[in-house]
């Protein structure tokens, strides 16, 4: 046996115990995404190197790997491109909106220099910014998969109050994004026992005519609830000041048990996240959101959570960065 034969397994299974422990012990935290991905990648990379012994699987695999790569380099980009100008028609073009569309153009971009002579610095930067993007890619897919898997593990009934976040108006009115929210909290609350609580919360932000969380109490008075089972937060434009004034609203002996923060379900990890990060020991749950939204949306959701630990983020970059120059140095 190879010293890689003998490596793999053991790399493969101390990644997935210390992410086991680290799910168990908080399943809040953005390093147990990373934790998961590194777990995956050894195990792959273990599960490979095992199949690659039987001859028959070799062609196999180097299909399926073809395939991967193909899709990976040209029909994600595209799919992107297309997306992003979906968006632009349906959405407006906010810098949110140009994110998917500017994301595909840029990795075509980048694969096109790869057949571009450049010379050897121009080549090393162009290698530098591939290994660069990759490392995002990683993260990206990483917490993409235990964004997933957040979703399936939490809990279904037994809340005693649920908040529910604001995401925007059309001048008074609820939007589809918002109104699915306040259909899943409904939902959520019809199978209570005991009727939870329902915290609507949302400032005014620009272009609405009314407060978020004053057409959220509107919509949710329409739909039969009492009005001395809504709280009002009418400040909070972000979702750090939704949860932290929200929480404030709660009667003490209600926010030290169960609490859900409903959102849409691009935003649920980063709302636990945050719940995590501001001492709350609420969940988080998702309500649909439309499907050629989401790509954009959860580009954001990426770009904010990095956001969240930019000191290792750009250390990161720096030594991903500083390795490829010293490379290219030595020569």
């Amino acid at each position: 046996m190879s010293v890689t034969e003998a490596v793999l397994p053991g790399l493969a299974t101390a990644a997935l115990l210390v992410f086991a422990v680290r799910l168990v012990r908080e399943p809040r935290r953005l390093g147990n995404a990373v934790w998961l991905g590194v777990a995956l990648v050894l195990t792959g990379a273990w599960l490979l190197r095992a199949a690659l012994h039987l001859e028959w699987l070799t062609p196999v695999l180097a299909g399926v790997l073809a395939v991967a790569a193909l899709l990976v380099a040209v029909a994600l980009p595209a799919a992107l491109i297309v997306n992003g100008v979906r968006m632009l028609r349906r959405e407006g073009r906010g810098a949110a909106n140009l994110l998917s569309l500017a994301l595909g153009a840029g990795m075509l971009n980048l694969e096109g220099l790869f057949f571009v002579p450049l010379g050897r610095w121009g080549s090393a930067l162009v290698t530098i910014a591939a290994v660069l993007a990759c490392y995002f890619g990683f993260l990206f897919a990483s917490l993409l998969g235990y964004s997933i898997l957040y979703g399936r593990l939490r809990r279904r009934t037994g809340f005693d109050a649920i908040i529910v976040l604001g995401c925007g108006l059309a001048g008074d009115r609820v939007t589809p994004l918002l109104a699915a929210r306040l259909d899943r909290a409904l939902r959520l609350s019809a199978r209570e026992e005991d009727p939870p609580l329902l915290v609507v919360s949302g400032g005014r932000g620009p272009g609405e005519t009314v407060t978020e969380a004053a057409a959220m109490h509107a919509y949710l008075r329409e739909r039969g609830v009492p009005d001395d089972r809504i709280h009002r937060e009418d400040e909070a434009t972000t979702t750090e000041e939704n949860l932290r004034f929200s929480a404030a609203l709660l009667p003490a002996e209600v926010r030290r048990r169960r609490v859900l923060a409903v959102t849409s379900n691009y935003h649920v990890f980063r709302t636990a996240v945050e719940c995590r990060r501001l001492g709350l020991p609420f969940d988080a749950t998702g309500a649909p959101t439309a499907r050629y939204f989401l790509p954009s949306a959860l580009l954001r959701e990426f770009a904010a959570l990095i956001l969240h630990y930019r000191r290792t983020t750009i250390a990161a970059c720096v030594l991903i960065i500083g390795t490829g120059l010293l490379l290219t140095i030595l020569g």
